[in-house]
């Protein structure tokens, strides 16, 4: 493979849990400016990066009140959190000179821009990066979902799935020793082997969509850069 990026324009998927690293719950800075330094260096490249920012990290903390809360409620505080880490991302973003904006589907105008389809593709164009929070809005939808559906709606050629393991595996590599890593899955494997890769909205409107998903590790050295150049990195999912 050369050094050409195999994708123009990408959506990366990033968890709440992949900015807390090792601690229990926050945002560790260390790990945030490691992040944002690897989409930095594919933005440099050229390529058009929009980010869906999940809320794990801060929401943990709050998760032992939520567990009798009204389902509705708990969710749109899970959405704020996505906002509170797409700030934090939008931050670390403009110490490193990476011109960036933040669209929240909640509207939340002293923060963040509202989500505007037609606007959010003139940045990327213009080569800012993009980062999508407060989910797709609704409650019972997912951030892996709300992925899904922004990468259709920026046209995005794949959504990139960071993670804390390298790929998809036959099952949880920390528990079973024996188990081995899919290089690649259709849609139709992922959904009825139950493999974890996204909840099931987020794989069918994927594979509906035709809207391929490559799952790597977003704390191996080079992954994402890799994954961008089109080398075997981590596990793709597409139609077969």
């Amino acid at each position: 493979m050369g050094s050409a990026p195999a994708y123009k324009r990408v959506l990366l998927k990033l968890s709440g849990e992949a900015l807390m690293g090792n601690d229990s719950y926050g945002i560790n800075r260390t790990v945030i400016e490691r992040i944002v330094a690897e989409v930095g260096e594919i933005a440099a490249m050229g390529v058009q990066v929009a980010v869906v920012i999940g809320g794990g990290n801060i929401f943990r903390g709050v998760a032992p009140a939520a567990a009798g809360m009204d389902r509705v409620t708990a969710d749109y505080m899970g959405m704020l959190a996505t906002v509170m880490n797409a700030m934090a991302l939008q931050d670390a973003m403009k110490h490193q000179g990476i011109d960036c904006r933040v669209q929240s589907a909640l509207n939340l105008e002293q923060v963040a821009e509202p989500y505007i389809r037609g606007k959010a593709l003139r940045y990327l164009e213009e080569g800012k990066v993009v980062i999508f929070g407060a989910g797709t809005g609704n409650p019972f939808f997912t951030t892996d979902t709300a992925a899904a559906l922004r990468g259709v709606e920026m046209n995005a050629e794949v959504v990139i799935k960071a993670t804390k393991v390298d790929g998809i595996y036959t099952a949880d590599p920390k528990k079973d020793p024996k188990a081995t890593r899919y290089n690649k899955l259709t849609f139709d494997e992922a959904i009825t082997k139950n493999l974890q890769v996204m909840d099931a909205t987020a794989l069918t409107l994927c594979r509906d969509q035709n809207m391929s998903i490559i799952v790597f590790n977003i704390f191996k050295d080079g992954a994402l850069k890799r994954v961008i150049l089109g080398q075997e990195e981590g596990t793709l999912v597409n139609c077969g």
